[in-house]
């Protein structure tokens, strides 16, 4: 009797819901989507993945502000809430079948805001100020190749391995630009040689997210099967080297990440050089 008093209830709602939200439709238009399955347009978007994409921007945005008004904890702190939502829509939005194109623009422009703009934005302001022109320079550097690389991935959406990125995702490069600012005013780490380094990382940051270099996606990781039991205990012994210093923890695992493009490139690179070398001492000893 429950489940039949609820469903009028809903209808209820959704029809006032509309009546409220008509004048303001009327202004805006609505979003249609054609769909691979169904020639039909599909009219509206889907709620649940977009407003972890919302909340993401949010947080993005956010950090700008906190780094104008000068609370760089704050501001990198948001960027790593970020993070989380970011991937959360995309991992909700496979699980309950709501992938759309609409949803796949509307997450670039919020990555560029939150992982583009927003470190870039919040380094100038806490460290590359007082360079000049190298300063804003290095910033924009920075963004511009957020920019590209989301570009090309939009562009490669389809034929893109699933199990790996090709470049630095922004994200992680965002984490690193961000937990350096995070560690300033809790380490104590400040000074003119360190605005050098802060210009430095967001250039090589920059590069790295346009580069060639294949990085591990991590998309491919199952939650709903067993594992070893020593794989949870690894998750529990970063979860409290985490815990003992949050900022230093997860920028070095994001150094670690960052460079596992060229290392692994380097790697890649040295088997032919092997594989050379051995089949010339082959035909030397026959």
């Amino acid at each position: 009797m429950a489940t039949s008093d609820q469903k009028p209830d809903t209808d209820e709602l959704e029809r006032a819901a509309e009546q409220l939200e008509a004048p303001l439709a009327s202004l805006v238009g609505d979003y249609e989507e054609s769909q691979a399955d169904n020639p039909a347009q599909a009219k509206g978007i889907f709620l649940l993945p977009n407003l972890f994409t919302s909340g993401a921007l949010f947080c993005g945005f956010y950090s700008i502000i906190a780094g104008m008004q000068g609370d760089f904890y704050a501001g990198a702190v948001a960027i790593l809430v970020a993070m989380v939502f970011d991937g959360l829509d995309g991992r909700v939005a496979r699980l309950t079948g709501t992938n759309s194109a609409f949803g796949a623009q509307y997450d670039s422009l919020s990555d560029l805001v939150s992982f583009g703009l927003a470190p870039a934005l919040l380094t100038f302001n806490w460290a590359l100020q007082d360079l000049g022109k190298v300063g804003w320079v290095a910033a924009f550097i920075y963004t511009a190749c957020a920019a590209l690389r989301l570009a090309r991935f939009n562009a490669h959406r389809e034929n893109d391995d699933t199990t790996h990125f090709t470049g630095l995702a922004s994200p992680p490069a965002a984490a690193t630009a961000a937990c350096l600012v995070w560690m300033g005013p809790t380490h104590g780490w400040t000074g003119p040689a360190l605005d050098w380094v802060h210009a430095l990382l967001l250039t090589a940051l920059g590069f790295l997210m346009i580069s060639r270099f294949s990085y591990a996606s991590f998309k491919s990781i199952n939650f709903d099967r067993r594992v070893p039991f020593v794989r949870m205990l690894s998750v529990v012994t970063i979860l409290g080297l985490i815990a003992l210093d949050p900022p230093l923890a997860i920028w070095c695992m994001a150094v670690v990440y960052a460079l596992s493009g060229p290392a692994q490139y380097l790697r890649q690179a040295d088997k032919p050089s092997q594989e050379g070398t051995l089949q010339h001492e082959k035909t030397d000893l026959h």
